[in-house]
């Protein structure tokens, strides 16, 4: 059993989530991108629960250890977003990435959509590895809908079918 506990994200959680996700990208992987360039942040709700979509926290003893969202892009297909663990908290069995993932494959099955598809930047190495694991395909960018929120960092692109 997994000491790691997955919710739906609240508004309390608002400057906890911005720090671990902005401190990965920068900090640990030197990605150019603040809290500014990323709207989504500002309205977690407004953007991401919309149809299917949602977006969860993970905690560990009190502390927001994770994060990941679904956007629902229409036509049985959802979109993973936001994605992050903190490094003190990859790994071990079930981890944090695990337990986010599974939440949402959940949720996605229950809300009926048949594929969920990512995009991520070629730095993260290791959820290249976790990502294919976990049953997700890499596909060329140029088979994604026309509908799917592509981000500039995004080089490598997968799917899941559910």
């Amino acid at each position: 059993m997994s000491d790691v506990s997955v919710r739906p994200y609240e508004p309390s959680q608002k400057d906890a989530v911005a720090t671990l996700i902005t401190s990965i990208q920068r900090g640990e992987f030197g990605i150019p991108i603040t809290l500014a360039d990323q709207p989504d942040l500002q309205d977690i709700p407004g953007f991401y629960r919309k149809g299917a979509g949602n977006f969860w926290v993970a905690f560990r003893d009190g502390a927001v250890v994770g994060t990941i969202a679904l956007i629902d892009i229409g036509e049985g297909q959802g979109a993973l977003r936001k994605m992050f663990v903190h490094p003190d908290h990859r790994g071990g069995k079930p981890g944090a990435a695990a337990v986010l993932l599974d939440t949402l494959l959940g949720w996605a099955k229950a809300k009926g959509l048949g594929e969920i598809l990512l995009g991520t930047t070629d730095k993260f190495l290791a959820a290249h590895r976790f990502y294919a694991k976990n049953g997700f395909d890499e596909i060329p960018a140029a088979t994604l809908p026309d509908r799917f929120p592509r981000m500039a960092v995004d080089s490598k692109f997968y799917r899941r079918r559910l």
